[in-house]
């Protein structure tokens, strides 16, 4: 590659691009897992995001049947004309709207509709993160992939230029896979 004399020039040449190569080749593999990790992250979180909004709105249709049942409740006091019978629908009422309240809020076991929206929305964000770090990783994994094929083509070549290539998709590559690490 750089042109040396003697039978051992191309030797020692191919051993360092084979050594690059193998280095190439970990990056690769250590891509791929942290790749596949922040997918599987992804998938968890997307699935504990649904869940959370599907139980979202089931708290929001039992809210909304014990306010309409108060509602109704309320309209047939004003027809009672026995007192207990009155005191029995006002108690009524007064559980409806508890109901409805607590399915509004739950902080104890946070399953109340304003917990279950917050917890939903963390797991988006989370969902969110993992899929910018999957992208990141396969970018890297793209480019530790070509770098290596662009680096084992210089030794069938002897093309220095190719392996200089192969030496900026490694960095891109690298850099791909650090900003999936910190993203």
């Amino acid at each position: 590659m750089s042109g040396g004399h003697g039978p051992g020039a191309h030797g020692a040449e191919n051993k360092t691009v084979a050594l690059i190569i193998a280095i190439l080749a970990l990056m690769l593999a250590v891509a791929e897992i942290l790749g596949q990790k922040a997918q599987t992250q992804t998938l968890q979180s997307n699935i504990e995001a649904s869940n959370l909004w599907s139980f979202f709105q089931a708290k929001t249709i039992r809210r909304t049947i014990a306010e309409t049942a108060a509602d109704e409740m309320e309209t047939m006091i004003s027809g009672a004309t026995n007192e207990a019978s009155r005191k029995a629908m006002t108690d009524r009422v007064a559980r409806f709207r508890a109901t409805a309240q607590r399915m509004e809020s739950e902080p104890d076991t946070k399953e109340g509709r304003k917990e279950l929206m917050a917890r939903a929305k963390a797991a988006e964000a989370l969902r969110d993160k993992a899929g910018i770090k999957h992208y990141r990783f396969e970018l890297a994994s793209g480019a530790f992939q070509i770098a290596i094929v662009v680096a084992s083509a210089s030794i069938i070549t002897g093309i220095v230029a190719m392996l200089w290539g192969a030496g900026a998709l490694a960095l891109l590559g690298a850099f791909f896979l650090f900003g999936g690490l910190f993203a």
